[in-house]
Formats: structure tokens, C-alpha cells, sequence
């Protein structure tokens, strides 16, 4: 087995696997470490700045990273106008850097405020170095390797879809420069680490986590309200 069989094959089915099966495992017969574990009343000023940007940007990469595996055609029909292929590359390393600077400021917090370091899980560590190599990444190849949603559809599309269909192709990834290797490998990481984390709770409901507050909590109580 050559490298190329190590890390484009058999680490993403490995991670695939893990990502299925703990996530099942823990949503069935561990269902109440599915959580989200907010540290919104040891501090608020950071999560709110470095939370907002990261999950949005995040949220909306990941949509253009799916509508290109699902609509490929759509989007190179897109980008047949030059104005609206611009627009979305621009669009795309806007939000990346949006998402880096969010993703930043977390980590920041987590080793900046006393109490946040204190409930710090080595896992929370590693999924947030991991989560920052891959928007780092990402970034550098927006912009060193450019159009990128366009090649994405005749590289990766075909790619991911072979690792679906249980016909892996990682000769499409291997001629490939080391930076964009070394972000598709980091994210099949990230996916094996996610259900392992706090982040598999974005699972039970994903879009109920954009529009909620992190936590309710209600500090005092008028005694009209008791008395109802």
C-alpha cells in the first residue's frame, strides 16, 4: 500500500465508518452526552464574536462544498459567466477568512479566561487545531490555487463520489499540490474526531443551531411570574 492508498483511501473510509457508527451509538445508548456542553455562563463577550463568524462561514462553505457534489453541472453552468464565477470566488475566501477570525478568537478565549481553561477537554483542543488547519487551508488554496469551485467539481466531485460508491479513485487526488492534500486529509481527520466531540450535537437538529441563543437561562424571576 503506497501513501496515496493510506490517505485517500483507506483513512477516508475509516473515518467515514467512525463518523457513522459512534454518532449511532452515541445518539442511541448515550444520548445525553449528545450536547452541546455551552460555556456561555463562564464568559460571553468572546464565544458571541468568535461564534457567529465561525458557524456561518462554516455553514455556508460546507453548502457550496455540497452543491458542488450534488450540482456540479449548476454550478459550471454559474461560473460560465465571468462576473458571477468572481463574485463566488470572492464570496467564498470572504467567508473563509470570516470563519478563520471566528475560529481564532475561540481559541483565544479557551486559553485566555480562567474558568473557560478549566472545563477544556483535550478533545475540545484537537477539534479546534483541526477545525483551524482545515479553514487555514482552505483559505491558502482560495487563494493560491484560484477558481477553485470550478475545479473542485472535476477533481473532488468525482473523487468523494468514488469514496461513496465504494469505487475509490485517489489517483484524481494524487497529482494534486501538497497544501490541497494536506486539507482534504485534515478534514477526513475531522470527520473521525467529530462524533468523539461536542460537535455530533449539531446532529440532532442542525439548522435549530443557527437561529437559537447558546443557552436560555433565566437569572431572577418576578413573583408574578412564581405565582403563575
Amino acid at each position: 500500500m503506497d501513501w496515496n492508498q493510506l490517505f485517500f483511501v483507506l483513512i477516508p473510509y475509516i473515518s467515514v465508518t467512525l463518523f457513522i457508527a459512534v454518532t449511532i451509538y452515541r445518539s442511541i445508548f448515550r444520548p445525553f452526552t449528545v450536547s452541546s456542553l455551552s460555556s456561555q455562563l463562564l464568559e460571553r463577550k468572546k464565544l458571541y464574536w468568535g461564534s457567529v463568524p465561525f458557524h456561518y462561514g462554516i455553514v455556508l462553505i460546507l453548502l457550496t462544498h455540497l452543491l458542488a457534489l450534488i450540482f456540479p453541472k449548476a454550478l459550471l453552468l454559474w461560473n460560465a459567466v465571468p462576473i458571477r464565477l468572481y463574485l463566488l470566488e470572492i464570496s467564498g475566501l470572504a467567508l473563509g477568512l470570516w470563519a478563520l477570525a471566528g475560529v481564532v478568537l475561540l481559541i483565544y478565549r479557551r486559553i485566555s479566561v480562567a474558568y473557560i481553561r478549566k472545563v477544556t477537554t483535550p478533545m475540545d483542543i484537537v477539534v479546534l487545531l483541526l477545525t483551524l488547519v482545515s479553514i487555514i487551508t482552505g483559505v491558502l488554496t482560495a487563494v493560491g490555487y484560484r477558481f477553485g469551485s470550478t475545479w473542485f467539481t472535476g477533481v473532488f466531485t468525482p473523487y468523494l463520489w468514488s469514496i461513496l460508491t465504494l469505487q475509490p479513485r485517489p489517483e484524481l487526488v494524487a497529482p494534486l499540490p501538497w497544501l490541497i492534500q494536506l486539507h482534504v486529509l485534515n478534514n477526513f481527520i475531522l470527520l473521525a474526531v467529530f462524533p468523539f466531540s461536542r460537535l455530533v450535537h449539531i446532529l440532532t437538529w442542525p439548522l435549530h443551531y443557527l437561529f437559537r441563543p447558546w443557552q436560555i437561562v433565566i437569572w431572577v424571576r418576578e413573583r408574578r411570574q412564581l405565582a403563575e
